[in-house]
């Protein structure tokens, strides 16, 4: 099922676990910087670099059920690697336990998102939260179906349009049209600068109104001055505050998350520290909202 490898603080069997890490190092549909399939083995390489105590929780890592269950076995084709990581979510979800997918490129995330509704016991309950530069909107690319840049229009057309996505700044006229005519929910980054955070954030939970929440990051929807080793970067993007704070609202309510497009051999391990704290970030607070 998975190749070893593991988090320094990710101490507890499969057995014991709440939450299960896996990585999926696939980058094989990447259009302009590959190298997203080494951003699982670098975050966990980095990962030593924190404190395990969180003192705006009040929580320590190692007090946390955390497992990583290492790399989902991946092949060079996209269709058999989604099926394959499908089958490892589902897994992890079928055995009462909360997945948390690194990859990897942004087409992966169809995988986990399948898997959390399928198991999902109440489905028109279920949405999707997106934070990412690019809209994904199209429905192939490069003669690719499963391509990274169609990941979120086949999640709206096959397992909800209950979904928003937030940080969208880049995509081609047809897909702003597109988004437009099909009622796609989005806030563009000049959005998020001129309302505020907070409030899209407001008005996306209102929206939304779901406590089974999938949310994806793509870590390019963060500026590239913070985040410089991205598959795609694109400027003009989120701070690094702004996405904690969306991933602090958003933990409580949700049953997955994912963390994808970064690749760390264009920069000097900034990237992947930052993935690995905002990760930490999202981990923390949803286990505080149990107390």
């Amino acid at each position: 099922m998975f190749a070893p490898t593991t988090f320094f603080d990710a101490i507890y069997e499969y057995e014991d676990a709440e939450y299960v890490i896996f990585g999926a190092p696939f980058d094989n549909t990447s259009s302009f910087r590959a190298g997203s399939r080494w951003a699982p083995d670098r975050m966990r390489e980095v990962a030593i670099n924190f404190e395990t105590y969180s003192p705006k929780y009040n929580l320590d890592m190692t007090d946390i059920l955390v497992h990583d269950a290492g790399n989902s076995y991946v092949s060079v084709n996209i269709d058999e690697t989604l099926e394959w990581i499908y089958e490892d979510a589902k897994q992890i979800v079928d055995d009462g336990k909360f997945p948390i997918m690194i990859g990897g490129e942004h087409s992966l995330s169809y995988a986990p998102v399948k898997a959390c509704y399928d198991a999902c016991d109440e489905k028109d309950d279920f949405a999707v939260l997106v934070l990412d530069a690019h809209f994904d909107l199209r429905d192939e690319f490069r003669g690719l179906k499963n391509n990274h840049a169609c990941v979120s229009r086949h999640i709206l057309e096959n397992i909800t349009k209950k979904y928003v996505s937030i940080g969208i700044r880049s995509g081609p006229q047809e897909e702003w049209e597109y988004a437009r005519n099909e009622g796609v929910k989005f806030y563009s980054n000049d959005d998020v600068f001129d309302m505020g955070i907070k409030e899209v954030i407001k008005e996306t939970m209102e929206y939304l109104d779901s406590d089974h929440i999938y949310l994806s990051l793509d870590m390019d929807a963060i500026d590239p001055a913070f985040c410089p080793g991205l598959g795609t970067p694109e400027p003009f993007g989120m701070t690094d505050r702004e996405v904690r704070e969306v991933l602090r609202a958003f933990a409580p309510k949700t049953i997955g998350f994912d963390v994808v497009e970064i690749a760390p051999e264009y920069d000097n391990g900034q990237s992947a520290i930052l993935a690995t704290k905002l990760m930490r970030e999202f981990i923390f607070a949803r286990e505080a909202s149990k107390k």
